[in-house]
Order: structure tokens, then sequence, then C-alpha cells
């Protein structure tokens, strides 16, 4: 049974929305370590009029929109790119600074179960973990050593933007995010196509088992995988779909497909909450069947979990 819950990024309690001040900007930006896809000026086809996915997202009517030249990063941020940020400009996120974040409650180790500090309204699998944040994704006990070259978690839109001023990049719009996550395929469902296993071999990074208390992990990962995993879609992108949520720069509608312009649209009017899109490791068909290009979530901009991250373009 599909279900319309807020599974995939509980919100945090707070309004915050303009920190971006807590970042030492440099006058001259960071050149990032990624090597950006460069994706041509032109026409697509937008959203989904499928009806797999739910109503309050508003991932349609499918239209044809007009985009500008840009360039992407073909993978998420890693926690190695994130850490060159903090520690050349000694920038507090979100996470650290409220002293807490969310964290699924299966990959809550013993130590950490001790710190926290409430369960999720919106999910009973989402637990507030004291001291969780992108250094400490599961909380005391935790590191991200061996995980360098895993997509960078816990952070809010707004810790993105301050990595995106100090690096002179940008958080994707939505309708960038989904023309270069389509890889220049006209309509399909996912990054590769219409089957979610082509051949019976994975292609993301999402759930297998009975969601949210068995994980059989049968694409190889539990939780994040490495920024590089799986074969890239058509443009070269990794991971865009499943894996983490990635921020955009857009607010959140539902009404986003019939309100925003055909050229180069964006969502511009505050409403409370900032788009993400992709899908993350935790989406299942049985509850959270957002792991398509065309589905659409969000979050409030001060929002952490352990499944959100971001990429950027200029």
């Amino acid at each position: 049974m599909k279900h319309e819950g807020a599974c995939c990024t509980p919100s945090a309690a707070h309004n915050g929305n303009a920190v971006l001040d807590r970042v030492r900007v440099s006058t001259s930006p960071k050149p990032i370590h990624q090597q950006l896809l460069a994706i041509d000026a032109g026409e697509y086809l937008m959203g989904s009029d499928a009806g797999e996915g739910y109503a309050a997202d508003g991932e349609g009517p499918q239209r044809r929109v007009k985009l500008g030249a840009f360039s992407i990063a073909p993978y998420a941020v890693t926690n190695a790119e994130f850490e060159v940020f903090v520690r050349e400009t000694g920038y507090v996120t979100d996470a650290e600074r409220m002293g807490w974040s969310f964290v699924f409650h299966r990959h809550v180790g013993e130590e950490a179960k001790k710190l926290v500090k409430g369960i999720s309204s919106e999910a009973r699998w989402w637990l507030a973990v004291e001291g969780a944040c992108w250094s400490r994704p599961e909380g005391t006990g935790s590191n991200v050593a061996e995980r360098m070259d895993h997509p960078v978690t816990h952070v809010s839109w707004n810790d993105a933007k301050a990595y995106c001023r100090w690096s002179g990049t940008q958080l994707p719009t939505e309708a960038e995010w989904e023309r270069a996550a389509r890889g220049g395929l006209e309509g399909k469902t996912y990054p590769w196509g219409n089957e979610l296993l082509p051949d019976a071999q994975h292609r993301c990074n999402i759930w297998q088992g009975t969601f949210p208390t068995e994980d059989l992990a049968t694409d190889g990962f539990a939780g994040t995988a490495p920024v590089s995993a799986y074969e890239p879609n058509g443009y070269g992108l990794y991971n865009v779909v499943g894996n983490i949520w990635e921020w955009c720069e857009d607010w959140f509608s539902p009404n986003y497909h019939r309100v925003t312009r055909s050229e180069n649209p964006r969502y511009v009017i505050p409403t409370g909450r900032r788009s993400m899109r992709g899908g993350s490791f935790l989406c299942h068909h049985s509850y959270c069947n957002r792991y398509r290009v065309a589905a659409r979530s969000s979050n409030t901009p001060d929002s952490t979990t352990s499944n959100c991250g971001f990429r950027v373009v200029v």
C-alpha cells in the first residue's frame, strides 16, 4: 500500500532562513574539486502525468520547458569536500548549532540511543539524536573517516547555500535538476529508462525489504553509498535518484507546474519549505515512491537529516 506519510525527511521545529552570514566568504570563491558537466540550452519534457506519485507533491501537469545553458556537478558534494569548506571557513552547520539532527532509527548505535532527544511526530522511525551532524552522521561514536567519498548529510538548505557562496556555485533550480537527472531521455521514469532493475541489475541505492523494519540491502548498501556508485546517466551524473535527497533553489509549492513559467521556471514565492529532489536510500515503493526523476518533496530550510545533501551548479 502506498502512503502519503512524511517518511522522506522530517522537519525541525524551527523556521531558520537567514543564516548565510555565519560563513566567512572569501573574496575569491574556492574552486570545487569536481569537473562540472555542461548542459546545453534547450527544451525538455518536465514533470509527469503518470499518477505514480502523490497529489500533494504536484508532479504535473507534464509540460515542455526551456532552459538556458548551465553546468552541474556529476556527484553530490562529498564529506571530503564539505570538510575542506568547514576547515577553511569555521562554518557551524544548523545541526551543530541546534545540537541534534534526525537519524533513521535502524542506524542509531547503542551509545547514541542514550542521547535520543525525541521522536519525529511525522514518522516514528526518525530519532532526534543529540550530537548528530555531518561529521557524526549517527551521533556519538560515529564519524565519516571511512565515508569521505560518500555524500555529506545532515546539511540544511541554509548550510548548502553557505557552501555555494564559498565555492562560487549555486543550488540547481528544480527545472535544472530534472533536466540533468533525465540524462537526455524524454519522459522516462528513471534516469536510465522505465524499468527499475534493467537486466536484474540495481541502478540506484534504495530500500529493499519491508520498510521500515527490514532492510535486505541487496543493492550493497544499508545507508549512503559512495557518490560514484552505480552507472551514470546519459549526461554523466551519478546517483540522481536514491542515495540522498538533494536540495534545490526553489521554494516548494504543489502548484509549481501550474504557475511557473515555461522558460527557466523557478518558484520564488516564500512558502516556508524548500524543494528537494531524487529520493534517498530510504525510499521504497510501499511507502515513498519518490525515487523517480519527476518526484518532488520538501522541507524547512533549517531541517537536517541523515538522508539529505546537495549538488551544485554554475
